[in-house]
């Protein structure tokens, strides 16, 4: 019988305690993740919102950039939320060293302004069954290209694209740990399966 995935959330700034909260909420087990030797036990990878500037800086002075790049590289299933998704994109503005460069995006840092500028929107999410998603938008960057590869899950209503998804790598410019919606912790969920029974399968 499979066990629940693990699910890690990079734990060295930004509001990884509301992700956590939300995966304890569906009943899976969680990790924070601090240092590289905690990355062994996970079975999917959340980088949360916060500051991409010091995410990356973080990334280098704690070893995991490039544990967390490999990883991704071998299908571990990362989602970065709003900053997160900064440090997950192939081409990021105004950035002063490396992110991962995972997912093939070209993401625009603070894309609707200021922290003054945020604001809150219902938006359809191609593939997420239910109601329109009430997405919450901090300081977001906007998706301004997709690769070929990468699949458009919602966009608003001037065609910027808000999220997307590139196999096992998701890249939302909102925050849904801040609604109660636990819709897109779910799709993480079901892609960390997927990746616990190839894990299972190739150990064995």
């Amino acid at each position: 019988m499979t066990s629940t995935p693990t699910i890690g959330v990079l734990a060295l700034q930004g509001d990884f305690a509301e992700h956590i909260a939300m995966l304890r909420e569906l009943g899976v087990a969680t990790a924070e993740i601090r240092v590289p030797s905690q990355l062994a036990a996970i079975d999917a990878l959340i980088i949360p919102g916060g500051e991409s500037t010091t995410i990356t800086r973080l990334l280098d002075i704690y070893e995991l950039r490039e544990p967390i790049r490999r990883l991704g590289l071998d299908g571990l299933p990362i989602w970065g939320t709003c900053a997160g998704a900064i440090v997950l994109a192939k081409q990021a503005t105004d950035l002063d060293r490396p992110n991962l460069a995972l997912m093939d995006i070209d993401v625009r840092r603070n894309a609707f302004g200021r922290q003054v500028d945020s604001f809150e929107e219902d938006i359809a999410i191609e593939g997420i069954d239910g109601p329109r998603f009430h997405a919450v938008f901090i300081r977001a960057p906007g998706i301004e290209r997709a690769g070929a590869a990468v699949r458009v899950l919602a966009a608003l209503d001037d065609g910027t694209i808000v999220a997307a998804q590139e196999g096992r790598l998701l890249a939302t410019s909102f925050h849904p740990e801040l609604t109660g919606d636990s819709r897109f912790h779910a799709l993480l969920v079901s892609l960390a399966k997927v990746y616990q029974a190839e894990r299972g399968q190739t150990s064995k």
